[in-house]
C-alpha cells in the first residue's frame, strides 16, 4: 500500500507537469525575450510554498547567467521594494492567484515601471487581471488527497521556471567556461578549472583492447573495466576506434549476430577525443555537444594516454578529485 501510494503520486505530479506543454502558448516566447531585451533583473515574488520556490528558481537563473532576485512581499512594503527599479521584471508566484500579501504589492511594482509576469493556475485571477503576461500553470489536481498541501502545484511552478531557465540558457548561449566563471567553489567548480590530467583514468584502469581482438574479447574488456566502452588500438597504442555499450545494443536491435561480425567494422573510427592539458570544462562542453559520456585522451600523434568519464567530472562513484581510486 506504501509504494501503491507514493507511485500514485509521482503519477499525478509527472501528468501535471506534462499537462503545461499544451498551455506553452506566445506569452512564454514573449516573456523570454522580454527578460533578454530587460537591462535590469528578474525579481520574483511569492508567499509561502511559492515563495520556496521562487527561491529555487532564483538560485537556478543566477547560476545560468540570468541575474536574478527574491523578493519577499511583505518586506518589500515594508523598504525591500526599494531594490527594485523600471529596469527590472517582476515574476510573481502564485497558483490561486488570490495571495493578498502578493496582490496589494502589484499596484506599487506597476507605479516603479516594470513589467509583471505571473505565474499562476488561474487566468481570471486577481494577479492575471493585474498582470502583462500570464504564464498558465493549471493543474487539475493536486497529489494531496485533501487537496490542500501545495504538491502537484509548487512542482509545476518549478518546472516552468527550469523551462524558462533552459530556454535562456540556449538563447544566451551560455557555455561551460561560463559556467565556471560563476562557479568557482566547491567540487564542481573545482573539476571545471582543472585540467583532464587531473582526474582522468589511466593505465590499468583503461578499458583497451588491440584492433586484432574479437568483439568477444572487446565486450569482456567492457564488462570488466565498467565505463560502458573499450578504446581500440593498434600496435603503437595509437586510438583506432571506439566501441560502446550503445552501439553494442544498437547492432542486438537489428537482429545481427555480434559475434559474427569484425571489431573493426563495428567500432566508431576517428573518435572525439581531447589532450590531458585541455581543460575539464572543455571536456564537459564537448560531452554536451556530442552527447557523449566518455572522452578519449590522447597525445598530439593520437597514442592513447587515458579516458575521461562524465561521473568523474561530476563527482559520482568512487573516483575523486584528488586522482585516488
Amino acid at each position: 500500500m506504501i509504494i501503491e501510494k507514493a507511485v500514485e503520486v509521482l503519477k499525478i505530479e509527472a501528468q501535471g507537469i506534462l499537462d503545461l506543454v499544451d498551455r506553452l502558448d506566445d506569452n512564454f516566447t514573449r516573456m523570454v525575450e522580454l527578460i533578454l531585451n530587460s537591462g535590469g533583473r528578474v525579481i520574483i515574488g511569492g508567499i509561502g510554498k511559492s515563495g520556496i520556490i521562487g527561491r529555487k528558481i532564483v538560485a537556478t537563473l543566477n547560476s545560468t547567467g540570468t541575474r536574478s532576485f527574491f523578493l519577499h512581499p511583505v518586506e518589500a512594503m515594508h523598504g525591500d521594494l526599494g531594490i527594485v527599479s523600471a529596469d527590472d521584471i517582476f515574476l510573481a508566484l502564485s497558483h490561486s492567484g488570490e495571495t493578498d500579501e502578493l496582490n496589494i504589492l502589484l499596484a506599487s511594482i506597476r507605479k516603479i515601471g516594470c513589467p509583471i509576469i505571473a505565474f499562476t493556475g488561474s487566468k481570471a485571477s486577481t494577479l492575471a487581471q493585474n498582470s502583462d503576461l500570464i504564464i498558465d500553470v493549471g493543474i487539475k489536481q493536486e497529489a494531496c488527497p485533501m487537496g490542500l498541501a501545495p504538491t502537484t502545484s509548487t512542482t509545476a511552478l518549478l518546472a516552468m521556471g527550469d523551462a524558462l531557465a533552459v530556454v535562456l540558457v540556449n538563447k544566451k548561449h551560455f557555455k561551460v567556461s561560463d559556467f565556471k566563471k560563476i562557479h568557482p567553489g566547491g567540487a564542481l567548480g573545482q573539476r571545471l578549472i582543472a585540467k583532464i590530467s587531473d582526474i582522468m583514468l589511466t593505465g590499468n584502469n583503461l578499458p583497451k583492447i588491440f584492433i586484432e581482438a574479437s568483439i568477444k574479447e572487446a565486450i569482456e574488456v567492457m564488462d570488466q573495466k565498467k565505463l560502458g566502452t573499450v578504446l581500440i588500438i593498434n600496435q603503437d597504442n595509437v586510438l583506432a576506434g571506439i566501441f560502446t555499450d550503445g552501439d553494442l545494443r544498437r547492432i542486438i536491435a537489428r537482429g545481427k549476430n555480434i559475434y559474427a561480425l569484425d571489431l573493426k567494422s563495428v567500432m566508431i573510427k576517428n573518435p572525439k577525443h581531447l589532450s590531458r592539458a585541455d581543460a575539464v570544462y572543455d571536456a564537459l562542453y564537448l560531452m554536451e555537444k556530442s552527447q557523449i559520456t566518455v572522452l578519449p585522451i590522447t597525445t598530439a600523434d593520437h597514442k592513447l594516454e587515458g579516458i575521461l568519464h562524465l561521473h568523474d567530472i561530476l563527482g559520482k562513484g568512487d573516483f575523486k578529485f584528488n586522482g585516488n581510486i
